[in-house]
């Protein structure tokens, strides 16, 4: 019996990675988008995006929003 629970919390596990992982993409492909296109006009665009006022490059200012946003949505 101990065996199916055991399973099952791999299971569960392995979802909510899964999951991480396909929002963390998905907000990682939005946020990059905005913050490139802000970057071709000419517009600052680390001040809009939360977490990423402090970074210098346009990858980590842009992973620095996506994880300040998703500790906002768990």
């Amino acid at each position: 019996m101990s065996n199916i629970s055991q399973v099952d919390a791999q299971q569960q596990a392995a979802d909510e990675s899964q999951t991480f992982w396909v929002i963390f993409a998905l907000g990682f492909m939005v946020f990059f988008i905005i913050a490139l296109i802000a970057s071709l006009v000419g517009i600052n665009w680390r001040n809009y995006l939360p977490g990423a006022e402090s970074t210098n490059g346009l990858v980590a200012g842009v992973k620095a929003a996506v994880y300040t946003f998703m500790s906002h949505i768990t």
